[in-house]
């Protein structure tokens, strides 16, 4: 973030940028301290593990006197090298941390439990090894791999970054070494610091056409990552988007990544018990699916795994889970209208994601766009979602529930009728979408609107643009 400014009306007035320094803030005390309780500027899903690791030796048995400041754990399985600087990096900073990736990228599972249970020990929230041990398994997306410990991620945060070492970063990473610099700034407003903290690289636009081609051509442990990345990404884009709502339920239909005799294994064995087949979806980034069959909740792949060791007693390998579970549309979701459901029929949780990436829960568009919408018009929920590149379901569920939306009543399902699913914000109102519709002049066919009193797309999305 550049530029900052406070804001009243039509006035914007610069605030001036400060620093960590001037403002007598330190590394360890202060700056790790942000990153450690809000590990999401570090990237999706990321657990510390330890903060300030020192307690490793080199080949004569004499500890080294190198501090890591934070290493964390991502939900993929990859381990995260936090390197911390409160001013302007060194020009050798990513030797740094290059050096505790090598270090760290021999630990194994046993070793990172005790780190993990050494450090919440000093910071007053002791657990036992057993339970730091069974922590890390949870929050890994699959199995344990130590492949993928092996090329730990590292993040450089620091105020400003040398050419030296954005140039050498840039380079590393197009060799398949991965590296994330993060800016932080810090500002004054009105009496309180504000912190900001930015991702200058990779942007997505250089993750996309640079660095992905390289991952794909990687060894096979950067394959099983970029499976397991895909899968932790259908599921974000999911939640993040609003689609299913808490208590939609899903039913398993086995595709990546087992044969067909496998496929024809599991029929087989869910017949044993119908519960097997169906999972209950809660809008939770790690865990979404609680399985009918134990109650237990799982990740998308960590279920299917799960199955498929039931079932074969072999470990999987390389299965996206976000490709066995489907939509089940013969059960409607509260505040969700049949006929949008219906249309999600047959599709899985992955290409569901496809469909909705780069949609998210942010309504202000829709608010602006239904406050647009004439007296005597209506639209339907799916085209108000074209416009605003979300999906029926959510727009509908959003409706339901919003205490803020201008001309709810303005919109009605794919058939012209007011949706089952409708709610007023204020429960005492009798009325319906249809009598204000009516007294706005837009006549009805039994319960059916009339189609001439419909927005075209088109027009709607005029309504947007100006």
């Amino acid at each position: 973030m550049d530029h900052l400014f406070t804001v009243s009306g039509p006035s914007a007035t610069p605030v001036p940028p400060t620093g960590l320094a001037a403002e007598g803030l330190f590394e360890r005390r202060h700056l790790q301290e942000w990153v450690i309780d809000n590990p999401q500027v570090l990237g999706e899903s990321v657990l510390v593990i330890t903060a300030e690791f020192d307690r490793w030796a080199d080949t004569d048995g004499v500890p080294a006197r190198d501090r890591l400041d934070v290493l964390g754990l991502d939900a993929t399985g990859r381990l995260v090298v936090v390197e911390l600087k409160r001013g302007t990096a060194d020009r050798d900073v990513h030797l740094q941390a290059i050096t505790y990736a090598a270090l760290v990228s021999r630990f194994d599972l046993d070793t990172l439990a005790q780190a993990h249970h050494d450090f919440l020990a000093g910071r007053g929230r002791p657990l036992d090894l057993e339970a730091c041990r069974q922590r890390l398994l949870d929050h890994v997306d699959g199995d344990w791999s130590p492949e993928l410990l092996q090329r730990p991620r590292q993040v450089i945060v620091a105020a400003d970054f040398p050419k030296q070492v954005t140039h050498t970063v840039v380079w590393l990473s197009e060799m398949n070494l991965d590296i994330d610099l993060v800016q932080v700034a810090l500002w004054r407003v009105e009496g309180h610091l504000v912190a900001g903290f930015t991702k200058v690289y990779p942007t997505p636009e250089v993750e996309e056409f640079t660095l992905a081609p390289a991952r794909v051509e990687a060894k096979a442990a950067a394959e099983k990552l970029e499976e397991r990345s895909r899968a932790r990404n259908a599921v974000h884009v999911l939640v993040g988007a609003g689609l299913l709502p808490d208590g939609a339920r899903l039913r398993l239909t086995p595709r990546h990544g087992v044969t067909e005799a496998i496929r024809v294994a599991i029929a087989a064995w869910v017949g044993e018990d119908d519960r097997r087949a169906t999972a209950t979806w809660s809008n939770d980034t790690a865990k979404p699916l609680s399985w009918a069959a134990d109650g237990k909740s799982y990740s998308p792949t960590g279920l299917a795994n799960h199955i498929f060791r039931s079932v074969t007693d072999r470990k999987a390998d390389g299965i996206q889970g976000t490709t066995w579970w489907d939509v089940d549309t013969d059960h409607v979701p509260d505040n969700v209208d049949p006929d949008d459901w219906s249309s999600l029929a047959g599709t899985d949780l992955a290409s569901l994601a496809k469909r909705l990436n780069g949609a998210g829960k942010d309504w202000t568009v829709l608010h602006t766009l239904l406050g647009a919408v004439p007296s005597g018009r209506w639209t339907t929920y799916g085209d108000v979602a074209t416009v605003i590149g979300s999906h029926a379901v959510p727009v509908g569920t959003h409706l339901a529930t919003c205490h803020t939306c201008p001309n709810p009543w303005r919109v009605l399902n794919a058939a012209g009728r007011v949706s089952p699913g409708f709610r007023w914000a204020d429960p005492t109102r009798t009325d319906t979408p249809a009598d204000i519709l009516a007294t706005e002049g837009v006549r009805f066919d039994e319960e059916t609107a009339d189609q001439e009193a419909r927005l075209p797309l088109d027009e709607l999305q005029r309504l947007l643009e100006g």
